[in-house]
């Protein structure tokens, strides 16, 4: 009877054990740990879109185990703003080798973004970068290399795509409504606030940002590959410098003591933006950067006004513009199809008193007239930066628009502007296919 009760007691014992076991595990799957995140580059668009609202959107996912800047105070700014618990670093190598993080955000100054995506993916960690990919094909190239080598995966950030208008003109070009599309005309509007920011930062020189033909019209020529479901093969540009830089009488360093600032209509009082003045001025110290730094200084060597003939390996044909001194901002899109044509007139900043709409219009060949209105009361882009975020951070596997951008998108965005770029300093057409391995594609998809 003694040796029957052990047996009973040891196999009901061991029974008991395997059920908290597989309880356990249960348990712990659907608990898992959260995502070990680091980010280099604690500037105002690092902390902001990809610190302070990830932090509030999926802090229960994520766990940033590490800041990096090159200035000392600027990161510990950061983390400060931020309220984290991380370690913070300025040796990029050291915070990948003691912190290990499976995601890593880059934010930094786009010439630099190849380096740390690059050491990033060497490290083991999947990438987030901020648009542009990178500034020139040369590095373009290593990207890709160093993304094949690695078995990493590169996310790019084309916010622009989730917007709820410019979903819905990708739509409209899938729906067939307009026939089989043939031409394009696209022209962006940067007004004399906005456009003139790009002019004050280390935006201004081409060795930071490859020209605006790269750090910001890589965002619409992402829109324009990704609407027209096909890669660019070919590009013709035209570019000037006619009104920032040199273009005017009298410059400064930046504007704070600028002796000008009384009849200078670009003065700009930083120190009203906390923030700005948080992050910025109070770590001058560190670098010497200047954020509001004068729009006429000599030193910038970016164009202001730029032109850009695309041809597409489907023959679609694309008149692109970018002007960076507008009285206001926002931008026209043209779609020319064998059966109609799709219009429409984007303000991206309500100067004046406006719907909360953004209209496009459908006009059929022989047909009619239709003006379809999306709502544009949506913070962050439109809308578009929490869908972005989403995707990244809380992935359903759904992507029905194909909106979620890797490397090769990455590369056909920049390698436009760089094209063009490059068309412009040699006054002749350049083919795509002579900077990268990439062979644009008729259909992407």
């Amino acid at each position: 009877m003694a040796m029957q009760r052990r047996t009973f007691l040891h196999a009901t014992g061991t029974a008991l054990a395997g059920t908290l076991l597989t309880e356990n595990v249960l348990a712990s799957a659907l608990a898992s740990p959260r995502q070990r995140v680091a980010m280099v580059g604690t500037g105002h668009r690092g902390l902001g879109m990809w610190g302070k609202e990830v932090l509030k959107e999926f802090g229960s996912q994520i766990e940033f185990v590490g800041l990096c800047d090159s200035n000392p105070g600027r990161v510990a700014t950061g983390k400060k703003m931020l309220g984290v618990s991380c370690p913070t670093f300025t040796d990029f190598d050291q915070m990948m080798k003691q912190t290990k993080p499976e995601l890593l955000i880059v934010t930094t100054v786009d010439s630099t973004h190849n380096e740390f995506i690059i050491k990033g993916m060497e490290y083991g960690a999947n990438i987030v970068t901020e648009k542009p990919m990178t500034t020139d094909e040369k590095k373009c190239q290593a990207i890709l290399d160093a993304e094949r080598r690695t078995g990493k995966t590169v996310m790019v950030t084309f916010n622009y795509r989730y917007s709820p208008h410019r979903q819905k003109i990708y739509e409209l070009l899938r729906s067939g409504v307009i026939g089989t599309v043939t031409s394009a005309d696209f022209h962006w509007y940067l007004d004399v606030h906005h456009g003139a920011d790009y002019f004050r930062r280390w935006h201004r020189r081409r060795e930071n940002s490859g020209t605006l033909l790269v750090h910001k019209a890589s965002h619409h020529f992402d829109l324009l590959n990704w609407w027209l479901d096909s890669d660019p093969e070919e590009v013709y540009g035209n570019g000037q410098l006619n009104f920032y830089g040199k273009n005017n009488p009298f410059r400064h360093t930046h504007c704070r003591p600028c002796p000008h600032k009384d009849k200078c209509q670009f003065y700009w009082d930083i120190t009203k933006d906390e923030r700005l003045t948080k992050i910025y001025v109070d770590n001058e110290k560190h670098d010497g950067y200047y954020r509001d730094g004068c729009v006429w200084r000599e030193d910038v060597d970016i164009f202001d006004k730029m032109a850009v003939q695309i041809k597409y390996a489907n023959d679609v044909q694309v008149s692109y513009s970018l002007t960076t001194y507008s009285p206001y901002e926002g931008y026209r899109i043209s779609f020319n199809g064998t059966k109609g044509k799709i219009d429409a007139w984007i303000h991206e900043k309500q100067t004046w008193e406006m719907e909360k709409f953004d209209e496009i219009q459908v006009t059929t060949n022989f047909g009619k007239r239709e003006l379809i209105r999306i709502p544009n009361t949506e913070e962050g882009h439109g809308g578009g930066d929490v869908r972005l975020r989403k995707q990244i951070f809380s992935p359903d596997g759904k992507d029905p628009f194909r909106q979620a951008a890797r490397s090769r998108d990455g590369a056909l965005a920049v390698l436009v502007g760089i094209a063009a770029r490059k068309s412009i300093d040699s006054g002749k057409p350049v083919k795509i296919a002579d900077l990268t391995s990439l062979k644009p594609k008729a259909q992407r998809t």
